[in-house]
This record gives C-alpha cells, sequence and structure tokens, in this order.
C-alpha cells in the first residue's frame, strides 16, 4: 500500500455499511483522539451510530478506550477521582494508527487490520494495539449483517499496565464503563439479554448476547452484541443517552503484566426492523468469521 488512506469503508452486498475514520481533527484532545467507525449503517441505510453529540463529547461512534490505563485517561472527558469525583485533569493521552497489517482474507473488501499505540499525555507508548476488523454478510438474511471486531492489547516489556473504570476508581451505581462501546444514534432504545428486560437489569450483567432495539422516526433498528470474555460485563445506557460497552474492569482493575496481552473479539448483528426475541437467540449465537 503505497499511500495509507485517511479512512476505510466497509461495505456489504455492495453498500457502504461503516465508514473507519483514523483521526478526526474536530475532536479536542480532551475527547480522547483515536480512531473510531462513524457512521454505521443498516443495510437499508438506517444510521444507528452517533458521535460528538452534545451530552458526552468523547463518545465517538464505535471504538475502544479506557478511562484509566495506568493514570492515563483515553476515553476522554473528565476524570472520576476516588473522593472528588470526575474532575478535569490534564491527564489525556490518545490512541494513534500505526500502521496497516495484512488484510483479512476472510472478507475481502470488506474487513481491515491495523497496529495501534496507545501513548500517554507525554507520547510515551503505554499499549500496542492490533486490531482487525471485518464486515460480513449473513447466510439467508438480507435485512442484516454482521460487524466482527477483534483487538489484542499488549503491554511494554519492562511495565505492567493496569486497567480500570470510574467504578474500580471509586464511583458508585454500575458505571464501569471502558473497552469495545458503541454509541448509539439518537431516538427511542430499550435493551435486553437472554434474562432481563430493561436498562437497570441488563447493566452488568454477563449474558452470552446483550440486544438492543432502537427506533428513529419510524424505523426501527436491532443491535445483536455479543462476544464477553471471563471477566468481563456488558455495561448498557437507554435512559440519559444510549450506549453498549463490554467493559473490560467493570468491577475490578484489569492487570496487564508486563509482555503481555489481553484480547477480546466481539460480533455485532447489525439489522433492520425491530427483531423477536427468537431470532435474536439466534443471532446472537452466531459465530465470528
Amino acid at each position: 500500500m503505497a499511500e495509507e488512506p485517511t479512512g476505510v469503508r466497509l461495505r456489504v452486498r455492495g453498500r457502504t455499511v461503516a465508514e473507519y475514520v483514523l483521526d478526526d481533527p474536530e475532536v479536542d484532545p480532551r475527547w480522547g483522539r483515536r480512531p473510531y467507525l462513524h457512521p454505521v449503517r443498516t443495510l437499508a441505510g438506517l444510521v444507528v451510530t452517533d458521535t460528538l453529540p452534545e451530552d458526552h463529547r468523547w463518545h465517538l461512534g464505535v471504538s475502544v478506550a479506557m478511562q484509566d490505563v495506568s493514570g492515563t485517561n483515553l476515553w476522554g472527558g473528565r476524570t472520576y477521582v476516588r473522593g472528588t469525583g470526575y474532575t478535569w485533569r490534564d491527564d489525556h493521552g490518545q490512541i494513534v494508527h500505526d500502521g496497516w497489517l495484512p488484510e483479512p482474507t476472510a472478507a475481502p473488501g470488506g474487513g481491515f487490520a491495523e497496529r495501534l499505540r496507545w501513548r500517554d499525555p507525554a507520547g510515551r507508548t503505554l499499549l500496542t494495539e492490533e486490531r482487525r476488523v471485518v464486515a460480513a454478510e449473513l447466510p439467508g438474511r438480507t435485512d442484516a449483517w454482521l460487524l466482527d471486531v477483534g483487538y489484542a492489547l499488549t503491554a511494554p516489556a519492562d511495565r505492567d499496565i493496569r486497567l480500570g473504570s470510574p467504578a474500580t476508581n471509586g464511583r458508585p451505581d454500575g458505571a464501569g464503563y471502558g473497552g469495545f462501546f458503541w454509541r448509539v444514534a439518537p431516538g427511542r432504545h430499550r435493551a435486553c439479554t437472554a434474562t432481563a428486560e430493561g436498562e437497570e437489569r441488563a447493566n452488568g450483567s454477563t449474558e452470552p448476547w446483550l440486544a438492543l432495539v432502537g427506533e428513529t422516526g419510524d424505523r426501527s433498528y436491532t443491535l445483536v452484541f455479543a462476544g464477553l470474555a471471563d471477566g468481563d460485563h456488558w455495561f448498557v445506557r437507554t435512559g440519559i443517552y444510549p450506549g453498549v460497552c463490554v467493559a473490560l474492569a467493570f468491577a475490578r482493575t484489569l492487570p496487564i503484566p508486563a509482555g503481555t496481552a489481553v484480547r477480546r473479539r466481539h460480533r455485532i448483528v447489525v439489522a433492520d426492523g425491530e427483531l423477536t426475541r427468537a431470532e435474536i437467540a439466534r443471532l446472537g449465537a452466531v459465530p465470528a468469521t
């Protein structure tokens, strides 16, 4: 690849379903600059992500970030400080694209792989990341497609790294967010898992899948998330804002010993319309590509 593009378009059935932004100059450094997917669309063209919303300017479409990476805020916004609460601090780092890796062969033209660096405020590398993103068809369905996101976070050879969240830093009420995060488009929303209905019961759960049904105007869509690892929890909001996170440090910090990696892989079905419980359960079991 002679010249690196500024972004990538993902296509399914000949339609652009997602755009990947490597670096957005409109993102203030305090918002945690990082690559992200936006807009993400259903096959019928309905946008199901939001970016730079007024309520949380640091929510950037679909991205991976943590509020506490050994003391550096890579999530954006204020930092939660034990005994004080949310506080503006000069602790914001940046996640930067560091080169392309060979394109995934599973979906030529529908995916990419890259290397990234998670940097502290001084520019030092906290973590290196390898990320793989694929958009794929779902056999037998013309109303839905599959987003497959995998990533590995590797600590430096000479330093342990600790991942934390507002919850691990003392915030109550299940605010253990941080990890793979999807800021959902504005509208009406409801969340469910296999055994729970609503934000209060779904938040903090460890069910195999979580679904969010959204409505924009007179059009509806369903997002089905899967891919929790041991120790992960679902973080979900449908009230003050709509969003879903695979939280890596929901209740306790996650250490990454020097030279080792934390690996995750998530599958998200993006479907037009409000799917039935039975359909959601089947799609929640769709294997990774």
